[in-house]
């Protein structure tokens, strides 16, 4: 098994709402913010190719919104999924499976491109798109707060194509995403958002979606303001940290625009950064 991280590009945030209650005098020294108080975080996203399959874990933004949602977001960097799959020999129709941590749309939006014509189509024509029943359902049917998050265009065309599948259980991964060893499922940012841990060069990848946006959301109380249940988040969290720091796990972050991956490490503070590298220094 292989594993590489793919760039998709940047965007911004902002900084407040990225850190929820940590004021700005705190959280703006790991994270600088720009004079509109917006930081720049990463989309980054997880290539698996295992026994003859090639599982992508998460997409990106996507190109298919206009320019005023650009705008919304300052959209830059000069990474895109379809340039980071090329350098690694690879094409969108090479993709068999796509796993979605959750349908937010800086997650998703790479799911499905609208073509010359404006017709929705599948971004990866030959892959079977896995979610679960509970976030599918909380997605389609959004709450005022997420709403925004959860783009028609970018989740209904998935179902439509027949190319969509559930996971049922934690304990009950599918063969096909075999590379998958276990899935925690956490309800603090949304609905069963999903974070996949792989056994990898001898270690647990973790890849951590919006559980662990970055290195700097290490301390418990650094929680997203987007988070609909931020103290389940807070205590999703700690255990998390708690498992990743006995076991030393890998995990890879996939906003932080400065660090691919990280492992922690118990202190007298609690769990804390030890390490950050690139995925490929494994």
């Amino acid at each position: 098994m292989t594993v590489h991280t793919l760039d998709t590009g940047l965007f911004k945030l902002d900084g407040g709402a990225m850190f929820g209650v940590v004021p700005k005098s705190m959280w703006q020294k790991l994270v600088p913010a720009d004079a509109n108080n917006m930081c720049t975080w990463a989309m980054r996203c997880l290539l698996v190719e295992d026994n003859g399959r090639l599982l992508l874990i998460d997409n990106g933004i996507g190109e298919k919104q206009d320019e005023k949602f650009r705008g919304h977001f300052y959209l830059h960097g000069d990474d895109t999924l379809e340039k980071s799959l090329r350098r690694l020999g690879y094409t969108s129709a090479d993709i068999t499976d796509v796993l979605l941590t959750h349908l937010h749309f800086d997650h998703c939006g790479g799911s499905v491109v609208r073509t010359a014509a404006g017709q929705l189509e599948l971004a990866f024509p030959n892959a079977t798109y896995w979610s679960n029943q509970s976030h599918w359902d909380w997605a389609v049917t959004p709450n005022a707060r997420e709403k925004a998050s959860f783009l028609k265009e970018n989740i209904l065309p998935i179902q439509e194509s027949g190319h969509l599948r559930f996971i049922d259980s934690a304990a009950d991964v599918p063969a096909e995403l075999g590379a998958v060893r276990e899935i925690i499922f956490a309800d603090g940012h949304t609905e069963k958002m999903m974070v996949p841990l792989l056994d990898y060069k001898g270690s647990k990848l973790a890849f951590m979606a919006d559980l662990l946006p970055s290195a700097a959301h290490i301390p418990l109380p650094y929680v997203m303001g987007y988070d609909v249940r931020p103290l389940q988040t807070l205590t999703e969290k700690e255990q998390v940290l708690r498992r990743a720091a006995d076991e030393n796990w890998v995990l890879v972050l996939e906003h932080d625009a400065a660090h691919e991956c990280c492992t922690v490490q118990h202190t007298e503070k609690g769990v804390r950064l030890a390490d950050t590298f690139k995925l490929s220094d494994l």
